[in-house]
């Protein structure tokens, strides 16, 4: 889709885990040609330098040092999906230094003139004045049942019992947590991915964002 020059546009897409935001962002952004920036591989990435560099959580020299040289190009790290980054990503995202840190690369990424902003307080906290917000959920169930899939296709041993647990666990911290936590902000629209397939996912996101342009 071809815009004028001096068109600009955000969106802010908030959601639980597993609750389909990732791929509904990159949906939207190939359609229009957004620019996208996935707020939680800013944290893994902390995670992965500090478990990598094996320093302290502590060390603010270092997290100043290592958040102040983050590109997107280092964010396609897949290395960022470690189980052990993902395992520690929970911890991070609770420090407010590095949440401070970290919201200054985003206000950089909303310099750009079409872009989106993935994460669980984007429309509350980085982007309160975004043009579209959109709010993804989905049933505990189905998000267990779409998780214990990706695990399987990565010959991980583990139960649907054990993946349905580990995200009640997930959204009930995000939820609940002191600092930036996850909301349903006035305005925004809710998509709910438990019953539709990512095609259906697709039709519908492109008429939101159109009817939003």
């Amino acid at each position: 889709m071809k815009f004028k020059k001096k068109f600009t546009f955000s969106i802010a897409i908030d959601g639980a885990a597993a609750s389909g935001k990732s791929t509904g962002s990159k949906i939207i952004a190939k359609f229009f040609n957004f620019k996208l920036l996935i707020s939680g591989e800013l944290y893994r990435y902390v995670a992965y330098r500090i478990i990598k560099d094996k320093k302290k959580i502590s060390d603010r020299n270092y997290l100043k040092k290592i958040t102040k040289n983050i590109t997107l190009e280092k964010l396609k790290n897949k290395k960022l999906y470690d189980p052990k980054v993902s395992s520690y990503v929970s911890i991070i995202a609770k420090i407010q230094f590095i949440r401070n840190l970290l919201k200054k690369f985003q206000k950089e990424f909303s310099k750009n003139k079409k872009f989106i902003i993935e994460g669980r307080d984007i429309a509350s906290k980085i982007l309160p004045d975004a043009d579209l917000k959109l709010f993804f959920k989905c049933s505990v169930k189905e998000k267990a049942k779409r998780r214990f899939k990706e695990f399987k296709n990565q010959n991980k041993k583990i139960a649907l019992r054990e993946v349905e647990k580990a995200l009640k666990r997930r959204d009930f911290m995000d939820k609940n947590r002191k600092e930036s936590p996850l909301l349903f902000v006035k305005g925004a629209v809710l998509v709910d991915t438990t019953k539709i397939n990512v095609k259906q996912m697709k039709g519908k996101l492109i008429s939101i964002v159109k009817k939003a342009i």
